[in-house]
């Protein structure tokens, strides 16, 4: 409708101008005529002809000319009761689509979508010659008129943007309709640039950021150097632009101002680069800075690498604490008092038995804790503790402090295995010799071998390659389940006591997702002995949640050779960390794969471990040196290890031990 009284109004615009501006000579031609024929004229009908109107609705449609044939000298005439038509128009819509500009024609416009956009009009020249002088001035008075209700009728922010983007569509529509779409294309480009930076938190942070770097370069260049009053300014605008980064890391870190800040240094920067005439010393200085940047990275990494593994290998303070105390009470109690209750399930081969090797009372509560509360039968749990002898009394006295409810707890010391020496057990030979010490020691051989993990001196512990020992440790029990101290078991274990590991002897969850999980990063395959009986391919596994055979363990007389590939390694040629690697060969081809969610490990070194495969996860792994009751554990995942820790213990309060 508002197109049809806008035609009308047009329309009749025109007209009045013309008769306006031939006034004179139609006053003199109507004379004459209505000298001569007057008589002849005056009728009933001519009358009723000229009578105006009463109807005070405009519409083009219904607007006819008189049936008589008299015809205006200026303007050619159609034919009597000829209805006006509106012109011929394109109808554009706002937005603008990735190929082409989206071309409505008046057909398209009656639809009821098409009603809800807001479009402009461009009135075409119709295809009559005899109409192309009338047509261009209507045009031109539309034109203007359309432009003149546009700014009238702007009521708002918003319709005010949208016939902006209406007016750059047609200043557009020559080049689209010739082929030409460098326009196009360029709009479109600056649009992915602000989607892509809508898309990026920090994009205006990295600006910044790369601001600061360019400006460096220019201070330090000959051109800028000669120009003082510009060297003062960039100073002042790189000030500027640190004040405004400071801690920032995305871009709703940065204060109001800051797209001022970072306007002001691009018009600089624009202006530093016209200064320049040498690219070549530009080049030249920028990969000095390249080259010096690595330089401090690589020596950065390798203090942190340091620093980390120190403090993995350091005790926290409240954690040497507390062995001690539980250890000064311990001793307070009598010998009757020392005993756990339940002694006689120990050795029940149709209980749930658990084995845990630690010297960590705090770690080795949480495996209990969690394994407890997750069991759906805590009473056929049995749990077997050995530790060596400066945390077994404080190992004990944890769980005479606080009992495991219906599930049985045995505490061992390492002392006590007397068949464990040096003549039988070949590693325990080696971790106490003169060179193994050294190797793990002393400070002077610190920097021969570029991977400090290899040097962490915890692998000295027997406690470690207790695991290799568990037939001779539990004699009469046929399954164990090995856990780690560093896992927190959220499920009910029961169903692994029942597996059928098809003749194997290790249940475990394989770890070849990534290349590092395979057996060529943990040995030495250019030794023949490795390279001939191993695939360097091979899928590897993890230690610290694994379901032992142990019928299948003595028939196979695995321990054996565990004992002969030690033997092999006596130079730490075939391997060198700890003990998957030796566990990777003694169990090669006598490992059953697990299920993945039975055990998700990561959570000591990898950040990037998602939330829905830790809660899926039956047991999660803090293997790592990112351990959760370190400091340098990773805060996201220590609630998850925590949970199981009463902070209100009076041990734990004495020893200031806090969440």
């Amino acid at each position: 409708m508002n197109a049809v009284s806008f035609s009308h109004t047009s329309t009749t615009k025109v007209f009045s101008g013309i008769l306006t501006t031939m006034r004179m000579r139609n006053l003199v031609i109507g004379l004459l005529f209505l000298t001569v024929l007057s008589p002849f004229f005056y009728t009933d009908k001519l009358s009723s002809s000229f009578t105006p109107s009463t109807s005070k609705q405009e519409d083009v449609n219904a607007f006819t000319l008189p049936t008589d044939t008299r015809h205006l000298n200026v303007l050619p005439q159609e034919e009597s009761s000829t209805v006006i038509k509106e012109p011929i128009g394109i109808v554009y819509t706002d937005h603008i689509n990735s190929s082409s500009n989206t071309i409505l024609t008046e057909k398209d416009s009656q639809l009821p979508d098409a009603r809800e956009h807001k479009y402009a009009r461009v009135l075409s020249a119709t295809d009559d010659e005899g109409h192309s002088q009338t047509d261009n001035i209507i045009k031109q008075i539309i034109q203007t008129t359309n432009q003149e209700e546009e700014e009238s009728q702007s009521d708002n922010g918003s319709d005010q943007e949208s016939k902006q983007k209406t007016q750059v569509q047609l200043e557009q529509q020559s080049a689209v309709n010739s082929g030409d779409d460098d326009e196009k294309d360029a709009l479109l480009t600056e649009t992915n640039k602000q989607t892509d930076q809508t898309a990026m938190p920090d994009a205006r942070v990295r600006q910044l950021r790369d601001q600061l770097i360019k400006a460096r370069v220019y201070l330090s260049l000959p051109a800028t150097k000669n120009n003082p009053h510009f060297t003062r300014e960039l100073r002042m605008r790189v000030k500027e632009v640190q004040r405004v980064l400071v801690d920032a890391t995305k871009d709703s870190d940065l204060p109001k101002n800051a797209y001022a800040k970072l306007n002001a240094m691009d018009q600089l920067l624009e202006k530093g680069k016209q200064m320049q005439d040498d690219c070549a010393t530009m080049v030249k200085k920028l990969r000095a800075m390249l080259h010096s940047t690595e330089e401090q990275l690589r020596v950065h990494k390798k203090q942190t690498m340091f620093l980390t593994q120190l403090t993995a290998k350091t005790l926290p303070k409240g954690l040497h604490c507390l062995p001690l105390r539980l250890t000064t009470e311990y001793y307070n109690l009598n010998s009757t008092e020392q005993q756990f209750p339940n002694q006689e399930k120990l050795d029940d081969p149709s209980l749930h038995h658990i084995a845990l090797f630690s010297d960590n009372v705090l770690a080795a509560a949480v495996v209990v804790n969690s394994t407890i509360t997750n069991s759906k039968h805590p009473s056929k749990l049995v749990f077997h503790i050995v530790s060596d002898r400066l945390n077994y009394a404080a190992m004990r006295m944890w769980f005479l402090v606080n009992p495991p409810g219906v599930a049985t707890i045995q505490v061992q010391n390492i002392e006590e295995f007397t068949w464990l020496n040096s003549s039988y057990s070949p590693v325990l030979k080696q971790l106490g010799s003169r060179s193994m010490i050294d190797y793990y020691f002393r400070a002077a051989r610190a920097s021969s071998d570029s991977n400090l993990k290899y040097r962490n001196p915890k692998y000295l512990s027997i406690l470690n390659h207790l695991r290799f020992y568990l037939p001779e440790i539990f004699p009469k029990l046929n399954k164990v389940l090995f856990l780690d101290d560093d896992i927190v078991v959220q499920k009910d274990l029961t169903g692994l006591w029942s597996l059928d590991l098809k003749g194997n002897v290790n249940g475990a969850v394989e770890t070849c997702g990534e290349n590092f999980h395979r057996f060529d990063r943990y040995l030495n395959f250019s030794n023949p002995h490795i390279s001939k009986n191993f695939d360097p391919r091979a899928c590897g596994w993890a230690y610290g949640m694994n379901i032992f055979d142990l019928k299948e363990w003595k028939r196979q007389n695995i321990t054996d050779v565990y004992h002969t590939w030690q033997k092999l390694n006596h130079d730490r040629q075939l391997w060198k960390l700890g003990t998957l690697p030796p566990g990777l060969i003694t169990f090669w081809k006598r490992t059953h794969p697990l299920d993945r969610r039975w055990h998700v490990l990561g959570l000591g070194y990898n950040p990037n471990v998602s939330q829905r495969e830790i809660e899926r996860a039956a047991v999660i792994h803090y293997n790592g040196n990112m351990k959760p009751w370190l400091e340098i554990g990773i805060p996201k995942y220590r609630s998850n290890w925590a949970k199981y820790v009463d902070y209100d213990h009076a041990y734990l309060r004495e020893c200031n031990i806090n969440p």
